[in-house]
């Protein structure tokens, strides 16, 4: 899928705000939490995301889902990552 495709798709699913991330080789962050529903594409690099106890990598082309509320850490493989992200606003 193309960035264009993908931007397109976020649109359709009510995600306001799509930015670029970049992430540095090394990059780590521990468990953390977002108030927004996530919805991203990698467009260079790997990232490992993981949640309740399981990691998953995702490399380019792939894309990964976080609901809202979501305990998770995330960390850049060896050559750092690049994504392109929805956020979604969820209902208070």
């Amino acid at each position: 899928m193309s960035p264009q495709e993908f931007e397109s798709e976020l649109r359709a699913q009510a995600y306001g705000e799509i930015i670029r991330v970049d992430k540095p080789v090394g990059y780590a962050m521990g468990e953390h939490r977002h108030d927004f529903d996530a919805c991203a594409l990698i467009t260079a690099g790997e990232i490992s995301i993981t949640v309740a106890g399981s990691s998953r990598s995702y490399g380019v082309g792939d894309i990964f889902r976080l609901p809202a509320g979501t305990p998770h850490e995330e960390s850049a493989q060896a050559l750092g990552v690049s994504y392109l992200v929805g956020r979604r606003a969820t209902a208070s």
